[in-house]
């Protein structure tokens, strides 16, 4: 098994097809081992959640590869690099993209859904995920009863509906108080003792301070 799990090579993003053009990344290689607890840092606009973006599927590079467990993405079509999501990446986003109409345990089942899991499996599988970031008590509570940090812990908690390997999240304490911070990253610790392969974006340096390896990308290149 290759132990590099994450790969990108010469990796470019532009946006914009005039004559304004936005060199978002420029050739930016990096190698994330299985297992590991990664930061990608850096100042606003420099490059950070195109890079997360770009490693997750969710946009395409204008030029380079990126491997994910030995598969380049870059070369799949929108149907396969979704496959790929759906069974190896979970997204935990700043804020929270919870659907507001449904409880914690739907919001999860909800990700299931995409996975495939068997409809017998998904109540089960759910309130063991809610169990693991502390909310067993919440299943049945909506997004607008709950406070920021507990709808960040639900939003981890439906990443990692479908056991995936790896977890990208983009700021995931950006938009909460001290407390809920100290909440969230005790879980995420947590949750990386189970082997997942975890890469935060993150303006906190706490949270870099925890990282076995920190990126830190400024004017869309990778500081050495």
């Amino acid at each position: 098994m290759n132990n590099i799990i994450i790969k990108t090579e010469n990796l470019e993003k532009i946006y914009g097809k005039s004559q304004v053009k936005t060199h978002a990344l420029k050739g930016v290689s990096m190698e994330i081992p299985r297992g590991s607890f990664s930061c990608i840092i850096g100042p606003s606009g420099h490059g950070k959640s195109t890079l997360l973006h770009l490693i997750g599927g969710l946009d395409k590079p204008t030029k380079g590869d990126v491997f994910i467990d030995g598969v380049n993405i870059a070369e799949l079509s929108k149907a396969e690099i979704a496959e790929i999501r759906a069974k190896k990446i979970g997204f935990v986003f700043q804020f929270f993209n919870l659907l507001g109409n449904l409880t914690a345990l739907e919001n999860i089942q909800a990700a299931m859904m995409f996975g495939k899991v068997a409809p017998k499996e998904q109540k089960e599988r759910a309130l063991e995920l809610l169990a693991l970031v502390g909310l067993a008590d919440k299943a049945n509570a909506k997004p607008g009863e709950l406070s920021g940090g507990q709808q960040q812990r639900v939003s981890i908690a439906r990443a990692l509906a479908n056991d995936p390997d790896i977890l990208l999240m983009d700021e995931p304490t950006g938009n909460l108080d001290s407390e809920s911070e100290q909440e969230v990253l005790k879980h995420i610790a947590e949750i990386h003792k189970t082997g997942k392969t975890i890469a935060i974006v993150t303006h906190s340096n706490e949270i870099a301070q925890q990282a076995e390896m920190v990126f830190e990308v400024r004017d869309g290149t990778l500081k050495v």
